[in-house]
């Protein structure tokens, strides 16, 4: 059991980020939990101290730099230090591109990729100073390919992916500072319900069926990430469905 480690956990309410705080916390991480819905953070936390575990919670809108700076700070002035940091917060409201569903496009911007740059701002200048850390970001199977429907989100991942891969590369190597993407393909949580694009919906559903993957198989391969001794740097993660393309 991992003892005496603190991690940051963006977009905890549910899915991933739900089941990767549980997850880290039964290993003995401290967990902060971010998210915008208060009542979630507040039931996760307890649910992680009536398991054990222990927890804290900070609401924070990832689009807003001067909160992701206040959430790294808190976490620091009450643990001592950040290790972890997971860049999970994201929106998938798929559509196709004549819908013009540009607000939808602009809000995945601003989460998707804003929102993983804030929070490398706000930890990096802390890891760089203690000289260990490890940040992770969530990008998706639609950052390394593109379908119909998917051409904003997959920006947005592809984003992700780019981003991550240079940090990687600009770390001090005598820093034990490490940068792992990982790269989910259908999982069951609440990013479809954000789709409004009718039509598409339509064509998912004739797409056929396949057994997807569960929230806790994403939190499995993050845990296998940051458990691995510091020397070793698991640079990306690319999990799907068997079944999946």
């Amino acid at each position: 059991m991992t003892l005496d480690k603190t991690a940051i956990i963006t977009g905890a309410s549910s899915g991933i980020g739900q089941a990767t705080a549980k997850e880290l916390a039964d290993k003995g991480y401290h967990v902060v939990l971010a998210a915008r819905r208060e009542d979630r953070l507040k039931e996760l936390k307890e649910e992680i101290e009536a398991a054990g575990g222990t927890a804290e919670y900070k609401v924070t809108d990832v689009t807003s730099s001067e909160e992701m700076k206040e959430l790294a700070e808190a976490a620091l002035e009450k643990n001592g230090k950040i290790d972890v940091l997971v860049n999970n917060a994201g929106l998938m409201p798929l559509s196709f591109m004549n819908k013009l569903k540009v607000d939808e496009w602009d809000r995945m911007v601003d989460v998707n990729i804003k929102g993983v740059l804030y929070g490398i701002a706000a930890v990096l200048p802390i890891m760089e100073k203690q000289k260990f850390g490890h940040i992770l970001n969530i990008s998706s199977v639609a950052g390394h390919s593109i379908f119909k429907g998917s051409a904003v989100y997959s920006g947005t991942k592809f984003a992700v992916r780019a981003i991550s891969e240079g940090l990687r590369q600009e770390i001090d190597p005598s820093h034990e500072i490490r940068v792992t993407i990982v790269s989910p393909g259908a999982v069951q949580t609440e990013l479809t319900d954000t789709i409004t694009d009718e039509d598409l919906l339509d064509a998912m559903k004739k797409g056929g069926s396949m057994k997807v993957l569960e929230a806790q198989d994403i939190a499995n391969a993050i845990a296998y990430s940051v458990e691995q001794p510091a020397h070793v740097d698991v640079n990306e993660i690319l999990i799907r469905p068997r079944q999946q393309p």
